[in-house]
């Protein structure tokens, strides 16, 4: 009988997960700024919402995850680059992030498409820009290391043609 329970549990789990699924193909998404709202910083991984969704039995709070979440598939992400970035933080915090002053006072010229903008209260973040100058993501940085700064820099800021 056990056995039997235990079938019908997997059966609707998985049932659960299609449906799950089939939202998510469909799904809209939210803004950067609603989605930092419900605390999701962008580095959200949709494969990290479905592991989210096996520990935490909060539906909505696994919907709203997929809803801020980037596909995480090879293709997509590894190509996507970006013409300029806002390093936007609270220089009344900087104090608090030795990593970013780091980069800032240090490594911050050799990009020249990224702006340091001091916004008061604000977390450390990226703003990240299209070709337009438009905010594209917004990801929080407040435990990154300086190398892992500059390796997303390299990555995803477009070389400019002063550097």
């Amino acid at each position: 009988m056990k056995q039997r329970e235990m079938a019908k549990m997997v059966v609707l789990s998985a049932m659960m997960i299609l449906i799950l699924a089939s939202t998510i193909s469909a799904k809209e998404q939210l803004s950067t700024k609603e989605c930092e709202d419900l605390g999701f910083s962008g580095l959200a991984l949709c494969s990290d919402c479905h592991s989210l969704s096996e520990y935490v039995k909060d539906q909505e709070l696994v919907s709203d995850c997929l809803k801020c979440c980037a596909d995480d598939s090879e293709d997509s992400m590894s190509k996507v680059t970006y013409s300029g970035a806002i390093l936007e933080v609270c220089m009344r915090k900087l104090v608090f992030y030795p990593e970013i002053v780091g980069f800032i006072e240090e490594e911050k010229e050799k990009f020249p498409s990224v702006k340091v903008q001091y916004i008061f209260n604000s977390p450390p973040k990226l703003i990240m820009l299209d070709e337009d100058g438009e905010h594209k993501e917004s990801i929080r940085i407040d435990n990154w290391k300086r190398e892992h700064l500059l390796q997303y820099m390299r990555e995803k800021v477009k070389p400019t043609a002063a550097s």
